[in-house]
C-alpha cells in the first residue's frame, strides 16, 4: 500500500472537496440547516475517507458477510439514495 494517490483518486477528492465547499455555503447564506449540514458533511467525509483508502470497504465487507467491497458502497449508496427520495417526496406532499 503506497501514499500516492491514482489520478482518479485525486479527481475524486477535488469533487468532495468540491461537495464539502458547496455544503458549507449554503449553511452559510441560510439556505442549509446545521442538521442537514452535518449530515451531508459525514456523507462526504465519509466518502473522502473511502477514496484515500479503499481497502476498508473490503474489510467492512468481510465483516458483515459480504465478499466485496464495492457491493458494499452499492448497497449503502442505493439505501441512501431511497431515504433521500422518500424525504424529498414528504416536502414535496407537504
Amino acid at each position: 500500500m503506497n501514499n500516492i494517490l491514482l489520478p482518479i483518486q485525486a479527481i475524486l477528492m477535488i469533487f468532495v472537496l468540491f461537495a464539502v465547499s458547496r455544503a458549507f455555503l449554503r449553511l452559510k447564506d441560510g439556505s442549509l440547516s446545521f442538521g442537514a449540514f452535518l449530515f451531508w458533511g459525514f456523507v462526504w467525509l465519509a466518502a473522502g475517507t473511502i477514496i484515500v483508502n479503499p481497502y476498508w470497504t473490503t474489510y467492512i465487507a468481510k465483516q458483515i458477510g459480504i465478499q466485496r467491497g464495492t457491493d458494499v458502497v452499492i448497497y449503502l449508496s442505493i439505501a441512501l439514495l431511497f431515504y433521500l427520495i422518500f424525504r424529498t417526496n414528504i416536502l414535496i406532499e407537504n
